[in-house]
């Protein structure tokens, strides 16, 4: 199963959209055509990258908009960027989500006492290769992380592309505190102070800052497939979400999205051009005392 994209607007502009294609080339959503499942007997899972390692534009899913393009987030008329909090430079790993997963808002989780943060799941990617905005790579699942985000569950998935030359020597979160000494720290570290610099409290977690195993955290993606499916199947209020897809619902459901539609809601982004530049602030450092 092979996916491509077609970027439309312009760079670094609010216009900007990466929109997806099927091996037929028909245009499809990311957050609910993707299956999850690359390997269902392997545990194997698709991931959809947002966030290339070392890069500061915060890209994502848009869940809210027609086919869930990724697009830059937004916040009081500006496009988003994280900081730089020393020493980390940009996002420390390839960032993104696993389709076909949602954090459901209504659902208090029971370890953690929050709810879902109406995202897919979220997924750090540990190997050695940089991977492209929009790339969908195979991803073998380590462990998770339980951050609580003003409020709300926010599941971090470590993972490792199956491709990556050092797979076979990851199988749990065991084996990437042996072989990556730091690697844990250093991401419950970024995750805590990475809104530090725009005035935010310390993110916080649950199990003490611990990452839980592979088993652990396959179950927690388990769960959020299923109140995927309750979401597409209308068990589940959307909301705000877009559910529009072209692969999942049948026919005669209001989120089935014909190939004309598709096409349409595409159309509607002039074609890609070129790119604004990036403000100088982006590469600013910023030192935050750890508390």
């Amino acid at each position: 199963m092979s996916f491509t994209v077609e970027e439309r607007g312009i760079p670094n502009s609010p216009s900007y959209r990466i929109f997806f294609k099927n091996a037929e080339g028909k245009y499809i959503s990311p957050f609910h055509d993707i299956p999850m499942y690359a390997d269902e007997s392997k545990n194997i899972f698709h991931m959809v990258v947002e966030v290339p390692r070392w890069t500061n534009a915060k890209m994502e899913i848009a869940t809210k908009d027609p086919l869930n393009p990724i697009k830059q987030d937004m916040k009081k008329g500006k496009l988003r960027y994280v900081a730089n909090v020393f020493p980390h430079k940009g996002y420390i790993w390839n960032y993104g989500a696993i389709p076909q997963t949602w954090e459901d808002p209504a659902h208090k989780d029971d370890d953690t006492g929050c709810c879902g943060d109406n995202d897919p799941i979220d997924v750090c990617e540990i190997g050695t290769k940089v991977c492209s905005r929009g790339e969908v790579i195979k991803v073998k699942v380590l462990g998770v992380l339980a951050m609580i985000d003003e409020g709300e569950t926010d599941w971090k998935v470590l993972a490792i592309n199956v491709e990556d030359p050092e797979a076979n020597d990851f199988n749990n979160i065991s084996d990437v505190r042996r072989l990556k000494p730091g690697y844990l720290e250093a991401t419950v570290d970024w995750f805590k102070r990475y809104k530090v610099p725009d005035g935010k409290p310390e993110n916080r977690f649950a199990f003490d800052e611990e990452f839980k195993d592979k088993e652990f955290a396959l179950d927690v993606i388990k769960s959020t497939h299923n109140f995927w499916k309750a979401l597409v199947c209308q068990k589940s209020s959307a909301g705000e979400l877009n559910c529009k897809n072209t692969c999942v619902s049948t026919a005669d459901s209001p989120f089935c999205c014909s190939p004309d539609e598709a096409q349409a809601a595409v159309g509607e982004l002039c074609p890609c051009g070129k790119a604004e530049s990036i403000p100088s602030s982006v590469d600013q450092w910023f030192y935050c005392e750890r508390k």
